[in-house]
Parts: structure tokens; C-alpha cells; sequence
């Protein structure tokens, strides 16, 4: 049965085929971005599906966060979706690394899903799924890490994990599966024209996971085709 689900960063990339996936299939999408008016895509599937609803919201103001959370009080949400994220400057390397841009990185990538986490939890509670998922990244694997450098962009990832695995523990009593998802190297603006996969195969997989997730896999950190991925 279709439900609600809440996307961060739905304007582009796989935000935007994920809303577009889960409304096709007759969902509610609360599709929330920074910059809505300049959301040209993503306002032209809200003129197609009547039952995508559009939000402003910058994750890392947390005045509009509350705001939505007042909007939406009442609102059960089957899943939340942090999607949002800032990949940073490329190729940081030792030596390299700008303090500035990494405090940017970790407030979008790690804190501002705890956030949504602790201002949301009461909705997904309430709702028939109750599912939370943060897009993390394979590079966030301290096991997968032989190759070095990418501070920045890797620790936020690593330590969006450790958030996830936390609120797993701690959101389980009020029966909410939290789990970590490696989208693919994907053919995004972020990912670059020499990904390996299509933003459309990797949702299909993202949309399998999030549908069939439960407590037995929460605080557990999945590619989008259903293997697991180390810690």
C-alpha cells in the first residue's frame, strides 16, 4: 500500500527519480529542497502527480527544519529519506585539506540528519512503516579505505554511519529501522559523466531497500543492489 515518504534534496539527481519513482507508484512525496522556485524538474512532477507536495528546506538551517515540523505535526511519515548532501572540494588530499569547507561538509552530510532524525522521529513513529534512511557512501567504509585521502567527504560519511548506527538503538523501542544506503557511483551532477550506473537503476535498488526494510535490518549499512557494505 502507498504511504508517505519525506526526500531531502529532491530538486536533482537521485532525490528527484526517487520522487518520481514512489509518486508513480501512487505515494504522497514531501519533496523538500533549498531553492523551490528554482526547482524548474521538480515543480513540473508536482503539476503531473497531484500528491507531490513541495517544502523549502535548507538541512542545515534548523529554523526552517522546525518550522516544517510544525507544519507536518500531525503528518505520519512511513519513510524519511535523507537524501541532502555537499560532496565538498575534489581530490583533497594530506596537505591539502580546508577546514572551512570540512565544517560544510560535516554540518550538511552528518549533522543535519541527526537533526531531521530527532525532529521527524515522532511522525515516522506514528506511521504504518516506520523506516529512516541516510544516503551514506562507500567511501565512508573504514574497512573499504585502501586507497587514503578524500578527508573531507569521507569522514562526514563515516560519521553519518555512527549516527545511524546510534539512532538504531535508540529509535528501536519505538519500532523505527534506521539504515545507511550506498547509492552506487551514479551518473549525478555530484557523480560525474564516467559513473558506472544510471540515477534510475540505482532508485530502483534505493526504492527495494526502503519498501522491504524492517528492524531486522536497522543499523545496518546496504548497497543500493541489496549486499551489505562493512562498517
Amino acid at each position: 500500500m502507498p504511504g508517505t515518504i519525506l526526500i531531502t534534496g529532491s530538486n536533482r539527481g537521485i532525490g528527484l527519480e526517487m520522487t518520481r519513482q514512489f509518486a508513480d507508484d501512487g505515494w504522497q512525496v514531501l519533496a523538500c529542497c533549498r531553492d523551490v522556485p528554482g526547482a524548474h524538474e521538480l515543480r513540473a512532477l508536482r503539476e503531473k502527480y497531484a500528491h507531490v507536495r513541495l517544502f523549502q528546506l535548507d538541512v542545515t538551517r534548523y529554523d526552517q527544519m522546525t518550522a516544517l515540523s510544525k507544519a507536518l505535526w500531525d503528518q505520519p511519515i512511513d519513510i524519511l529519506v535523507n537524501n541532502a548532501g555537499y560532496y565538498g572540494p575534489k581530490g583533497v588530499a594530506f596537505g591539502q585539506v580546508d577546514v572551512d569547507e570540512w565544517r560544510k561538509v560535516l554540518e550538511s552530510n552528518t549533522i543535519a540528519p541527526y537533526k531531521m532524525a530527532e525532529t521527524f522521529a515522532r511522525n515516522v513513529a506514528d506511521s504504518e512503516r516506520r523506516v529512516m534512511a541516510v544516503l551514506s557512501s562507500k567511501v565512508g567504509s573504514i574497512a573499504d579505505n585502501t586507497s587514503g585521502g578524500g578527508y573531507i567527504y569521507r569522514t562526514s560519511k563515516t560519521a553519518v554511519n555512527q549516527v545511524v548506527k546510534s539512532l538504531s538503538i535508540d529509535l528501536r523501542e519505538q519500532g523505527v529501522s534506521v539504515m545507511a544506503l550506498h547509492p552506487g557511483w551514479v551518473k549525478t551532477q555530484m557523480g560525474g559523466p564516467n559513473a558506472l550506473i544510471s540515477v534510475e537503476e540505482s532508485v530502483a535498488g534505493l526504492k527495494k531497500l526502503l519498501l522491504g526494510a524492517d528492524l531486522e535490518h536497522s543499523g545496518r549499512f546496504y548497497n543500493y543492489d541489496g549486499s551489505e557494505i562493512p562498517w
